[in-house]
């Protein structure tokens, strides 16, 4: 298991911080339930910067390929990462409610202990679609059915008349 990168954020950014490497699939807990399987691995770069307004950011950039699962077939559906992502810091609450009232900017509040990896696996999260799945999947055919367009709830009655 790799160790958990924590920074001070708004220390990082001042010393324009820059930190990158790997983090294994296997590792994110909280995207396992989107996933067909654990394998394979992720890069990442965080870096520490300003943005075009003087306002205090962390920069991801996260790249690699993962395995979600389809909501048809419920098979493996392969995914690439190409994400960037510009988080804002707020320095307090306050900031941070300013920062909300705009909807083209995504901030959070920084913390003397934030965990870059739990970030990473959020904005992962956040770009996944709701409900992934293939552009045509091998769909599971009732018996007897040679089409496969039977109607599910007639496969289902099929079912019930057999018990």
């Amino acid at each position: 298991m790799s160790a958990r990168l924590v920074i001070d954020g708004l220390d990082f950014i001042r010393n324009a911080g820059v930190h990158h490497g790997k983090i294994a699939v296997a590792e994110m807990e909280r995207l396992q339930d989107y996933l067909f399987d654990r394998l394979g691995e992720l890069e990442y770069n965080v870096s520490g910067t300003l943005d075009r307004n003087g306002r205090p950011v962390l920069r991801l950039l996260i790249k690699g390929a993962i395995s979600l699962r389809c909501q048809r077939c419920l098979g493996g559906l392969a995914h690439a990462l190409n994400l960037k992502a510009d988080l804002v810091l707020a320095e307090n609450e306050g900031e941070l409610a300013r920062f909300d009232q705009d909807e083209s900017v995504d901030a959070i509040q920084a913390t003397p202990e934030m965990d870059v990896l739990a970030l990473i696996e959020d904005e992962i999260i956040l770009s996944l679609s709701v409900s992934p799945r293939h552009g045509e999947c091998a769909t599971v055919r009732p018996a007897g059915s040679d089409t496969g367009k039977q109607h599910a709830f007639a496969a289902l009655a099929a079912l019930k008349k057999q018990h």
